[in-house]
């Protein structure tokens, strides 16, 4: 009996070092500079809000961490579209003035690796600015540190919530550099081949309803001989 306890405490010993050892290993750690923070060209800054009961809709399959709002949407729990979330949300400029609208597509990637660092989505956005036209947005993104600095410490929480400030760039590709791809859909954005970058700043977050207090920002770089009307001062960034 002895060996047996022996070898279980060994076991879980063995277990809680190697999730420890995932989780906080240094190879991992975030990056601290968003690839367009030190851009000299001109951009837009788009916010957007990151609670779902803020957004016009949000839907998945239901079982995510964000429910779906309104209540009754509709949600995606057919097996295709099982790891696939919708949201359709109010944009606003730097100044917190409405500026157009916004769809993120979001399904999580085969290329997931925890073991790796590496959780993967891949998303798409349409962004319609009235009187200017419209967008579209390619990203992946890599929600590792969202995992590990907020979900892990909230469910090891008694509340089941976590509190506090946090930034973190979203996007790692497909560009070289680790930003989104952006076409030019209408307007003066016709045929016009851009970057971006989608930011998340989290306050409040519960394992029961996901983000309780945060926005997102979209930053997109134009053409250098585009103009734009947008304020975009870095002290309107998140």
């Amino acid at each position: 009996m002895k060996y047996l306890l022996a070898l279980t405490i060994g076991l879980l010993t063995g277990v809680a070092l190697f999730v420890a050892g995932l989780v906080y290993n240094p190879l991992f750690s975030k990056a601290s500079l968003s690839p367009l923070a030190v851009t000299d060209s001109q951009t837009i800054t788009l916010g957007y809000p990151a609670v779902a009961t803020e957004t016009i809709v949000t839907t998945n399959d239901g079982e995510s961490h964000t429910k779906p709002h309104p209540e009754k949407v509709l949600q995606l729990w057919e097996a295709p579209i099982r790891q696939t979330s919708v949201m359709a949300a109010l944009l606003w400029d730097g100044r917190s003035r409405a500026a157009g609208f916004g769809i993120k597509v979001s399904s999580t990637s085969e290329k997931t690796r925890l073991l790796d660092g590496q959780a993967i989505v891949d998303s798409i956005w349409y962004v319609y600015l009235p009187g200017r036209g419209s967008l579209f947005i390619e990203q992946t993104e890599n929600y590792w540190n969202y995992l590990r600095d907020i979900v892990l410490p909230a469910r090891r929480s008694s509340s089941n919530t976590w509190r506090g400030t946090w930034l973190g760039n979203l996007s790692i590709g497909p560009g070289a550099l680790g930003t989104a791809k952006v076409s030019g859909g209408s307007g003066e954005f016709r045929g016009l081949e851009m970057l971006a970058v989608e930011l998340l700043s989290v306050r409040a977050w519960h394992a029961d309803h996901g983000v309780i207090a945060g926005e997102g920002q979209l930053v997109i770089e134009l053409p250098s001989e585009t103009s734009i009307e947008f304020e975009t001062d870095e002290e309107e960034q998140l």
